[in-house]
Protein backbone atom coordinates (compact mmCIF):
# COMPACT_ATOMS: atom_id res chain seq x y z
CA UNK A 1 0.00 0.00 0.00
CA UNK A 2 1.45 3.36 -1.03
CA UNK A 3 1.70 5.98 1.74
CA UNK A 4 -0.86 8.79 2.01
CA UNK A 5 0.10 12.18 0.59
CA UNK A 6 -1.11 15.71 1.26
CA UNK A 7 -0.70 19.05 -0.50
CA UNK A 8 -1.88 22.63 -0.24
CA UNK A 9 -3.77 23.61 -3.38
CA UNK A 10 -2.75 26.74 -5.34
CA UNK A 11 -5.38 28.94 -3.66
CA UNK A 12 -3.46 28.46 -0.39
CA UNK A 13 -6.60 27.49 1.53
CA UNK A 14 -7.75 24.06 0.46
CA UNK A 15 -5.91 20.86 1.28
CA UNK A 16 -5.68 17.75 -0.88
CA UNK A 17 -5.38 14.37 0.83
CA UNK A 18 -4.89 11.22 -1.23
CA UNK A 19 -4.41 7.58 -0.25
CA UNK A 20 -5.09 4.80 -2.74
CA UNK A 21 -8.64 5.33 -4.09
CA UNK A 22 -9.50 7.97 -1.46
CA UNK A 23 -9.11 11.50 -2.81
CA UNK A 24 -10.24 14.39 -0.60
CA UNK A 25 -10.36 18.16 -0.96
CA UNK A 26 -10.96 19.85 2.39
CA UNK A 27 -11.33 23.42 3.58
CA UNK A 28 -11.96 25.08 6.93
CA UNK A 29 -12.93 28.69 7.67
CA UNK A 30 -12.08 30.42 10.94
CA UNK A 31 -9.14 31.94 12.76
CA UNK A 32 -5.82 30.87 11.14
CA UNK A 33 -4.64 29.21 14.36
CA UNK A 34 -7.84 27.16 14.52
CA UNK A 35 -7.86 26.13 10.87
CA UNK A 36 -4.20 25.10 11.07
CA UNK A 37 -5.01 22.77 13.95
CA UNK A 38 -8.11 21.53 12.14
CA UNK A 39 -6.08 20.52 9.08
CA UNK A 40 -3.54 18.79 11.31
CA UNK A 41 -6.29 16.80 13.05
CA UNK A 42 -7.86 15.85 9.72
CA UNK A 43 -4.53 14.62 8.35
CA UNK A 44 -3.80 12.57 11.46
CA UNK A 45 -7.14 10.77 11.17
CA UNK A 46 -7.00 10.43 7.39
CA UNK A 47 -3.79 8.41 7.44
CA UNK A 48 -5.52 5.54 9.26
CA UNK A 49 -8.77 5.39 7.28
CA UNK A 50 -7.73 3.23 4.33
CA UNK A 51 -5.89 0.57 6.40
CA UNK A 52 -8.94 0.29 8.65
CA UNK A 53 -11.27 -0.20 5.67
CA UNK A 54 -9.00 -2.71 3.95
CA UNK A 55 -8.88 -4.81 7.13
CA UNK A 56 -12.69 -5.17 7.04
CA UNK A 57 -13.23 -5.23 3.27
CA UNK A 58 -14.63 -8.79 3.00
CA UNK A 59 -17.26 -8.00 5.63
CA UNK A 60 -18.06 -4.63 4.07
CA UNK A 61 -18.93 -6.40 0.83
CA UNK A 62 -21.62 -8.49 2.52
CA UNK A 63 -25.21 -7.19 2.25
CA UNK A 64 -26.03 -7.63 5.93
CA UNK A 65 -25.19 -9.28 9.20
CA UNK A 66 -21.42 -8.82 9.34
CA UNK A 67 -19.95 -7.50 12.60
CA UNK A 68 -18.02 -4.34 11.76
CA UNK A 69 -15.47 -2.76 14.06
CA UNK A 70 -13.89 0.41 12.67
CA UNK A 71 -15.64 3.78 13.05
CA UNK A 72 -15.92 4.36 9.29
CA UNK A 73 -17.24 0.83 8.75
CA UNK A 74 -19.82 1.36 11.49
CA UNK A 75 -20.94 4.61 9.86
CA UNK A 76 -21.45 2.67 6.63
CA UNK A 77 -23.51 -0.07 8.28
CA UNK A 78 -25.52 2.46 10.30
CA UNK A 79 -26.89 4.06 7.13
CA UNK A 80 -27.37 0.72 5.35
CA UNK A 81 -29.48 -0.85 8.10
CA UNK A 82 -32.63 1.33 7.70
CA UNK A 83 -33.00 0.19 4.09
CA UNK A 84 -33.80 -3.31 5.29
CA UNK A 85 -34.55 -5.92 2.64
CA UNK A 86 -33.22 -3.99 -0.37
CA UNK A 87 -29.98 -5.50 -1.63
CA UNK A 88 -27.17 -3.11 -0.81
CA UNK A 89 -23.85 -3.49 0.99
CA UNK A 90 -22.20 -0.98 3.33
CA UNK A 91 -19.80 -0.19 0.45
CA UNK A 92 -22.53 1.97 -1.08
CA UNK A 93 -21.77 4.56 1.61
CA UNK A 94 -17.99 4.36 1.73
CA UNK A 95 -17.20 7.73 0.13
CA UNK A 96 -19.69 9.61 2.28
CA UNK A 97 -18.66 7.80 5.46
CA UNK A 98 -14.99 8.65 4.89
CA UNK A 99 -15.94 12.31 4.37
CA UNK A 100 -17.99 12.31 7.59
CA UNK A 101 -15.16 10.71 9.57
CA UNK A 102 -12.46 13.11 8.40
CA UNK A 103 -14.75 16.12 8.93
CA UNK A 104 -15.54 14.99 12.49
CA UNK A 105 -11.82 14.75 13.24
CA UNK A 106 -11.14 18.12 11.61
CA UNK A 107 -13.62 20.15 13.67
CA UNK A 108 -13.33 18.26 16.97
CA UNK A 109 -12.60 20.79 19.79
CA UNK A 110 -11.94 23.53 17.21
CA UNK A 111 -13.76 26.83 16.72
CA UNK A 112 -14.54 26.53 13.02
CA UNK A 113 -17.21 28.62 11.29
CA UNK A 114 -17.58 26.48 8.22
CA UNK A 115 -15.82 23.42 6.82
CA UNK A 116 -16.27 20.72 4.24
CA UNK A 117 -14.69 17.47 3.14
CA UNK A 118 -15.27 16.66 -0.54
CA UNK A 119 -14.62 13.02 -1.38
CA UNK A 120 -14.98 12.90 -5.15
CA UNK A 121 -18.25 14.84 -5.05
CA UNK A 122 -19.66 13.33 -1.86
CA UNK A 123 -19.49 16.16 0.66
CA UNK A 124 -19.65 16.32 4.46
CA UNK A 125 -20.43 19.77 5.90
CA UNK A 126 -19.86 21.65 9.14
CA UNK A 127 -21.86 24.88 9.51
CA UNK A 128 -21.96 27.08 12.58
CA UNK A 129 -25.17 29.05 13.23
CA UNK A 130 -25.64 31.76 10.63
CA UNK A 131 -23.22 30.21 8.13
CA UNK A 132 -24.14 29.16 4.57
CA UNK A 133 -22.71 26.66 2.10
CA UNK A 134 -23.44 26.96 -1.62
CA UNK A 135 -22.54 24.27 -4.13
CA UNK A 136 -23.48 23.28 -7.64
CA UNK A 137 -25.32 20.05 -8.40
CA UNK A 138 -23.53 18.46 -11.34
CA UNK A 139 -25.57 16.54 -13.91
CA UNK A 140 -23.48 13.62 -15.17
CA UNK A 141 -23.90 13.73 -18.95
CA UNK A 142 -21.35 13.30 -21.76
CA UNK A 143 -20.28 16.80 -20.78
CA UNK A 144 -21.10 17.30 -17.07
CA UNK A 145 -23.25 20.37 -16.43
CA UNK A 146 -23.73 22.51 -13.35
CA UNK A 147 -27.17 23.93 -13.99
CA UNK A 148 -28.57 23.99 -10.45
CA UNK A 149 -27.16 25.20 -7.14
CA UNK A 150 -28.16 24.47 -3.58
CA UNK A 151 -27.68 26.92 -0.72
CA UNK A 152 -27.59 25.25 2.70
CA UNK A 153 -28.12 27.39 5.78
CA UNK A 154 -26.68 26.67 9.21
CA UNK A 155 -30.20 26.14 10.54
CA UNK A 156 -30.86 23.39 7.98
CA UNK A 157 -30.41 19.76 9.06
CA UNK A 158 -28.53 19.03 5.82
CA UNK A 159 -24.89 18.14 6.47
CA UNK A 160 -24.25 15.72 3.62
CA UNK A 161 -24.49 15.77 -0.17
CA UNK A 162 -23.85 12.84 -2.50
CA UNK A 163 -24.36 12.00 -6.17
CA UNK A 164 -24.79 8.66 -7.90
CA UNK A 165 -25.75 7.41 -11.36
CA UNK A 166 -24.65 5.01 -14.05
CA UNK A 167 -22.16 7.58 -15.40
CA UNK A 168 -20.49 8.07 -12.01
CA UNK A 169 -17.50 6.46 -10.32
CA UNK A 170 -19.50 3.49 -9.01
CA UNK A 171 -21.57 0.90 -10.84
CA UNK A 172 -25.35 1.36 -10.92
CA UNK A 173 -28.29 -0.98 -11.42
CA UNK A 174 -30.36 1.90 -12.81
CA UNK A 175 -30.20 4.37 -15.69
CA UNK A 176 -30.18 7.76 -13.93
CA UNK A 177 -27.63 10.15 -15.37
CA UNK A 178 -27.33 11.50 -11.85
CA UNK A 179 -29.14 11.54 -8.52
CA UNK A 180 -28.01 14.07 -5.94
CA UNK A 181 -29.25 13.60 -2.39
CA UNK A 182 -29.19 15.98 0.56
CA UNK A 183 -29.23 14.31 3.98
CA UNK A 184 -28.12 14.74 7.57
CA UNK A 185 -24.78 13.03 6.90
CA UNK A 186 -22.69 12.39 3.81
CA UNK A 187 -22.89 8.64 4.47
CA UNK A 188 -26.70 8.75 4.54
CA UNK A 189 -26.74 10.81 1.35
CA UNK A 190 -24.31 8.42 -0.34
CA UNK A 191 -26.34 5.33 0.51
CA UNK A 192 -29.62 6.94 -0.53
CA UNK A 193 -28.23 8.32 -3.79
CA UNK A 194 -27.09 4.82 -4.75
CA UNK A 195 -30.49 3.28 -4.05
CA UNK A 196 -32.50 6.04 -5.73
CA UNK A 197 -30.24 5.88 -8.80
CA UNK A 198 -30.82 2.11 -8.89
CA UNK A 199 -34.57 2.71 -8.81
CA UNK A 200 -34.50 5.06 -11.82
CA UNK A 201 -35.06 2.26 -14.31
CA UNK A 202 -37.26 0.88 -17.07
CA UNK A 203 -37.23 -1.89 -19.68
CA UNK A 204 -35.90 -0.74 -23.05
CA UNK A 205 -33.67 -2.20 -25.76
CA UNK A 206 -31.60 0.99 -25.66
CA UNK A 207 -30.27 0.06 -22.21
CA UNK A 208 -27.13 -2.08 -22.21
CA UNK A 209 -26.04 -4.01 -19.13
CA UNK A 210 -23.29 -6.40 -18.10
CA UNK A 211 -22.63 -8.48 -14.99
CA UNK A 212 -20.90 -6.30 -12.44
CA UNK A 213 -17.85 -8.58 -12.26
CA UNK A 214 -17.34 -8.18 -16.01
CA UNK A 215 -16.90 -4.45 -15.45
CA UNK A 216 -15.10 -4.57 -12.09
CA UNK A 217 -13.76 -7.91 -10.88
CA UNK A 218 -13.90 -6.71 -7.25
CA UNK A 219 -17.45 -5.32 -7.34
CA UNK A 220 -19.67 -6.09 -4.37
CA UNK A 221 -22.55 -6.39 -6.87
CA UNK A 222 -21.03 -9.68 -8.13
CA UNK A 223 -23.17 -10.96 -11.05
CA UNK A 224 -25.97 -8.41 -10.86
CA UNK A 225 -26.50 -6.58 -14.14
CA UNK A 226 -25.17 -3.02 -14.13
CA UNK A 227 -25.77 -0.31 -16.69
CA UNK A 228 -22.94 0.37 -19.13
CA UNK A 229 -24.77 2.43 -21.79
CA UNK A 230 -28.12 4.13 -22.31
CA UNK A 231 -29.18 4.98 -25.82
CA UNK A 232 -32.11 7.05 -27.02
CA UNK A 233 -35.20 6.63 -24.85
CA UNK A 234 -38.81 7.46 -25.57
CA UNK A 235 -40.46 10.23 -23.52
CA UNK A 236 -42.66 7.60 -21.87
CA UNK A 237 -39.64 5.52 -20.84
CA UNK A 238 -37.97 8.57 -19.31
CA UNK A 239 -41.10 9.55 -17.38
CA UNK A 240 -41.57 5.97 -16.17
CA UNK A 241 -37.97 5.64 -14.97
CA UNK A 242 -37.91 9.01 -13.23
CA UNK A 243 -41.26 8.23 -11.63
CA UNK A 244 -39.87 5.08 -10.04
CA UNK A 245 -36.87 6.94 -8.72
CA UNK A 246 -39.00 9.80 -7.42
CA UNK A 247 -41.28 7.37 -5.59
CA UNK A 248 -38.24 5.82 -3.92
CA UNK A 249 -36.86 9.22 -2.94
CA UNK A 250 -40.21 10.36 -1.61
CA UNK A 251 -40.54 7.25 0.56
CA UNK A 252 -37.09 7.92 2.01
CA UNK A 253 -37.96 11.55 2.69
CA UNK A 254 -41.19 10.51 4.41
CA UNK A 255 -39.15 8.25 6.71
CA UNK A 256 -36.67 11.02 7.51
CA UNK A 257 -33.78 9.21 5.81
CA UNK A 258 -33.10 12.11 3.42
CA UNK A 259 -34.01 15.77 3.18
CA UNK A 260 -34.46 15.69 -0.57
CA UNK A 261 -33.16 14.64 -3.97
CA UNK A 262 -32.57 15.95 -7.48
CA UNK A 263 -32.90 13.29 -10.23
CA UNK A 264 -31.89 13.62 -13.88
CA UNK A 265 -32.28 11.39 -16.92
CA UNK A 266 -31.54 12.65 -20.41
CA UNK A 267 -33.05 16.16 -20.57
CA UNK A 268 -35.58 15.59 -17.79
CA UNK A 269 -35.25 16.17 -14.05
CA UNK A 270 -37.33 15.70 -10.92
CA UNK A 271 -37.03 17.30 -7.49
CA UNK A 272 -38.18 15.64 -4.28
CA UNK A 273 -38.26 17.66 -1.07
CA UNK A 274 -35.56 20.26 -1.80
CA UNK A 275 -37.15 22.73 -4.21
CA UNK A 276 -36.68 25.62 -1.77
CA UNK A 277 -32.95 24.88 -1.63
CA UNK A 278 -32.44 24.87 -5.40
CA UNK A 279 -31.65 27.80 -7.64
CA UNK A 280 -30.73 27.85 -11.31
CA UNK A 281 -27.23 28.82 -12.38
CA UNK A 282 -26.94 32.29 -13.88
Amino acid sequence: MTPPVQATLPDGRRRHFQHGPIDLVIEAFGAPSETALAYRQAWRRFQMVLPELVAELPRLRQPRGAALEGPVARRMEQVRAPHGGIFVTPMAAVAGAVADEVLAAMVRDREINRAYVNNGGDIALHLAPGETFKTGLVTLTDEPLMGVYTRIQGASPVRGIATSGWRGRSLSLGIADSVTVLARTAAAADMAATLIANAVDTVDFAIHRLPARAVDADSDLVDRLVTVAVGSLSPDAIVNALGRGSDTARAMADRGLIEGAHLTLKSESRVVGVSKLLEKAA
